[in-house]
């Protein structure tokens, strides 16, 4: 049973096998044809490749060209609406005008951006349509039409790209706007020109602001410096009007031309008056009003303007001058004078400081620093030499009025005008500067200017000395004596003397009073001899005779007269200066002659009433021996009118000042 069983399994194996075998054969057959059909198809694979390969190229290739194509689209849509912009904007600005500048700028301002901003898009699409032309020159199969077109859109847009660039140039839109903006800026410098005044406020508020709305415009489009060269060309013409006013034809004059310090003294106070109205008004005016119209564009544009308007204000031709006053003759006038100039310099050294500091003024900077040197060393030089040369005129002869030495009057007046509220403080400064470009050590300014005058006064004093030996008649010794310590003794209250102090004032108070006294002894004194003693005398003057006053009262009487008469000739020429003295002293001649020739005639009246012939004796009456001594040593300038007076003072300071002038000279 168990055999028949397994028997059966073994049969039914067998056949599975059998048709697992049959399959597997018709299986492998089936491979087999498909292996050839396969070998087939990769003989056939190389030439299809071939075939298909071009048409996958294309269509990616199209594909690729859909996103540039895309992305050219969108800015060469807003190319075209900026390009409309731009010829809108062309238009209204071609026929604007700057009169509503604001709306002008404003215009201005849309169209630059319109531009830059059809450049830009222009720049974004060219590049793709670059690549477009490109693929469509390499395609076989491509429209020569769309190529064409697609290269004359390049074309149109390479030109709107350079549309901007174009604009800026000549016969450009926006030179043309540029053009116009300058000549607005011209025309409104040009109009308040006239108007504009040396003030706080140089021009109105909102010219200013027009003129810096035009000036920031033009400096944002690389214009500026042609700005700052219109508007220095516009304000010189102003200054040329300005100097139309002044007088400065003597800035041509040569210093050989100038004889002495006179001759130039008329034109240094109209030089002071004419540098402080140039720099301080007319050049401080262009400066700020420079520094306003520039403000917002921070640069230094106003020194370049500034050296050129002090060129046409003719700056270095009047620093030119100061020197020219530096290198006259020596003398006290020129010290003076060159402390004028220096007054002058340093009133206006914050302004030329604030004003010329710029390498463009390199020429004022020399000049100015030039002309302080020779200022200071001009003036201490003088300064100090002034003792010494007051020294040298002691062999000058003295007045033969005996009156006061026209020295001693000049250097009394020169110290007290020096000494005062004008000179002294610049003197001292000058000397402080002097000193601090010296290594040695410094003294105090204010001993040093002490020590000098005492040492010239004393130079003063010795020269009086001599001179007052050249008089061979002692009483006009004594009378040159008594004038000019009265001239020093009346310097009391004044700069100089406050200088020299109380003790010297008195000192000639009294020296004063000692020579009239020996005057009046050694003159007159021995006149009133004749009519007070009796006896034999021998009258004083020539042609007298010798009588005795007890017989001949006739002939005592014509000794007088003659003694008198040749007194009071002489006498008539020499003059007392100071008013006061002079009356005093004759005042006093009037007390001692006039009794003494009262009490004498009437002794005198009893000799008329007997013998007639003795009336032709009588000269002179009381009355009129009183008016004659009154009359005595009056100052020439009284018979003078006052244009004469004027001119002899003149022409005394001339003499004084060429004396200095020579010996300075000299040394």
């Amino acid at each position: 049973m168990a055999d028949d069983e397994s028997f059966e399994n073994l049969k039914a194996a067998r056949k599975l096998l059998k048709a697992s075998m049959e399959q597997s054969s018709a299986l492998s057959s089936a491979i087999n044809e498909v292996g050839l059909k396969v070998e087939r198809m990769k003989e056939r694979l190389p030439s299809l490749e071939a075939a298909i390969r071009p048409v996958g190229t294309r269509k990616c290739g199209l594909f690729a060209m859909r996103d540039q194509i895309n992305g050219a689209i969108g800015p060469a849509a807003a190319v075209l609406k900026v390009y409309d912009v731009v010829r809108e904007l062309e238009n209204s600005l071609s026929f604007e005008s700057c009169s509503d500048l604001h709306a002008y700028l404003s215009t201005m301002k849309r169209l630059e951006g319109a531009l830059r901003f059809l450049a830009g898009s222009c720049l974004l699409v060219i590049p793709w349509l670059h690549d477009i032309v490109e693929f469509l020159e390499g395609d076989a199969s491509a429209n020569d039409q769309s190529l064409l077109n697609v290269k004359k859109a390049l074309r149109i847009l390479r030109v709107l790209r350079a549309i901007e660039g174009c604009a800026r140039l000549d016969g450009g839109v926006l030179n043309a706007a540029f053009n116009k903006l300058e000549t607005e800026f011209v025309s409104l410098l040009m109009e308040n020109n006239a108007t504009a005044c040396i003030a706080s406020s140089p021009l109105p508020v909102p010219v200013i602001q027009k003129l810096q709305a035009i000036v920031e415009r033009l400096n944002a489009a690389d214009r500026f410096e042609k700005c700052v060269l219109l508007y220095a060309g516009v304000r010189s013409l102003n200054a040329r009007r300005s100097l139309q006013a002044l007088d400065l034809n003597y800035l041509e004059i040569q210093v050989s031309e100038f004889d002495d310090m006179q001759s130039i003294d008329s034109y240094i106070e109209q030089w002071g008056e004419h540098l402080e109205l140039v720099v301080k008004h007319f050049l401080e005016f262009e400066y700020k009003l420079c520094n306003s119209v520039f403000e917002k564009t921070e640069s230094d544009a106003w020194k370049r303007c500034i050296a050129r308007f002090a060129e046409e204000f003719r700056l270095v031709s009047l620093l030119e001058f100061g020197r020219s006053v530096t290198k006259i003759k020596k003398g006290p006038v020129k010290l003076l004078k060159l402390l004028d100039v220096f007054a002058v310099l340093e009133n206006l050294r914050v302004n030329f400081n604030r004003l010329f500091g710029g390498e463009a003024c390199g020429e004022i900077q020399n000049l100015t620093r030039d002309l302080i040197k020779k200022v200071v060393n001009g003036a201490c030089e003088i300064f100090w030499e002034l003792p010494s040369q007051v020294k040298l005129q002691g062999p000058f002869s003295s007045p033969s009025d005996g009156g006061i030495p026209g020295l001693v009057t000049f250097i009394t007046n020169f110290y007290n005008q020096l000494l005062g509220e004008d000179y002294k403080p610049i003197l001292i400064q000058v000397l402080q500067i002097h000193q601090s470009w010296k290594t040695d050590i410094h003294e105090d300014e204010d001993d040093l200017l002490l020590k000098q005058i005492l040492s010239t006064m004393k130079e003063i004093g010795l020269n009086l000395d001599t001179w007052s030996k050249t008089y061979e008649d002692i009483s006009l010794s004594y009378l040159f004596m008594m004038n000019n310590h009265c001239h020093f003794s009346q310097l009391k209250g004044t700069k100089l003397g406050e200088i020299m102090g109380n003790s010297w004032l008195g000192a000639h108070e009294q020296y004063k009073d000692y020579y009239a006294a020996l005057y009046l002894r050694e003159s007159w004194g021995k006149l009133l001899i004749l009519l007070t003693q009796k006896g034999w005398i021998s009258p004083p003057v020539g042609g007298a005779t010798d009588y005795h006053q007890g017989s001949d009262d006739k002939k005592r009487l014509k000794a007088f007269n003659e003694a008198f008469d040749e007194r009071y000739k002489k006498h008539s020429n020499w003059i007392i200066s100071d008013d006061c003295l002079r009356q005093k002293v004759c005042q006093l001649l009037v007390q001692a002659v006039v009794p003494v020739y009262k009490s004498y005639m009437q002794k005198y009246g009893v000799l008329l009433q007997q013998d007639a012939s003795a009336r032709k004796y009588v000269k002179h009456t009381t009355q009129s021996l009183e008016k004659m001594l009154s009359s005595l040593f009056q100052p020439q300038r009284s018979k003078y009118c006052s244009t004469k007076h004027i001119r002899f003072i003149g022409k005394l300071k001339n003499v004084v000042t060429n004396q200095f002038r020579v010996t300075l000279t000299a040394m």
